[in-house]
């Protein structure tokens, strides 16, 4: 269904899920409309990377290149309510505490953080901070922020498409998400992710393409392994670690020239 009103209010659907952003009040819901907001994941993706780019632009004339990476991760934490990183703690808790598939699904649904969550809260935003102060000491870093930020979303909505939701969606706040994507959504979804690396150099567009293809087929075995499906939690846990090994493979290259 193509109605160009129609998908501006999939697409604000999809900007209210992620992000803190406002949208119209009379944006009609429904679980249907918001299974169909898929589509756009990337494309919000492309949006919250634009203005942490804007962020970091502007602290960076003033502040020194670390203090101004700080600040744009915590104006990202605050555009986003700590979403992803919220489902990467939780699924690390998860499957680092459980011996079960059933017992891991428990422990994801408990609000509290537990060590493994904790550490892998902490490592993450560490190794963002230190990453993200490298390049941008060697790199345009508004561009990389633009890139990162949509490719992972790309990657861990695409997720979505041939894998098994396996939490209770009575308690579910991903359930709207949880159905499978149409194969026009998913191309739309990859066209998008595809589209923005083509920003970079062209050999750094394929590395980062081949990567998410790459890290998308060995996540999904190894959640297919441990939890028989995915969770909501567990694309935000795949939508952190994409975005961190996008800045690693960019540091790669950076390096080595």
């Amino acid at each position: 269904m193509f109605n160009l009103r129609y998908q501006y209010q999939l697409f604000c659907l999809a900007v209210s899920f992620f992000s803190r952003l406002p949208i119209p009040a009379s944006t009609p819901y429904s679980d249907e409309r918001m299974n169909r907001a898929g589509r756009y994941f990337a494309l919000v993706g492309l949006i919250l990377g634009a203005l942490c780019a804007i962020t970091y632009s502007i602290t960076a004339a003033w502040l020194p290149p670390q203090f101004a990476v700080f600040i744009t991760m915590v104006f990202s934490l605050l555009l986003t309510g700590a979403f992803h990183e919220d489902g990467l703690t939780d699924m690390a808790d998860g499957i680092g505490g459980g011996l079960t598939t059933e017992r891991r699904l428990v422990i994801m649904k408990d609000s509290r953080i537990g060590t493994y969550g904790a550490a892998t809260l902490i490592m993450a935003l560490l190794g963002k901070f230190i990453m993200l102060s490298y390049l941008a000491e060697h790199t345009e870093l508004a561009l990389v922020l633009i890139v990162a930020y949509t490719l992972s979303r790309t990657v861990a909505a695409s997720l979505i498409f041939d894998m098994h939701y396996v939490s209770d969606s009575s308690t579910s706040k991903s359930k709207p998400l949880a159905n499978a994507q149409t194969v026009p959504e998913l191309l739309f979804l990859v066209a998008t992710g595809t589209l923005v690396c083509l920003l970079l150099v062209p050999d750094l567009s394929l590395v980062l393409i081949v990567a998410a293809v790459l890290f998308r087929s060995g996540f999904k075995a190894w959640l297919n392994a441990r939890l028989g499906g995915f969770t909501g939690d567990c694309l935000g846990a795949a939508q952190q670690l994409m975005e961190l090994l996008i800045y690693l493979i960019l540091i790669a290259s950076v390096h080595n020239q």
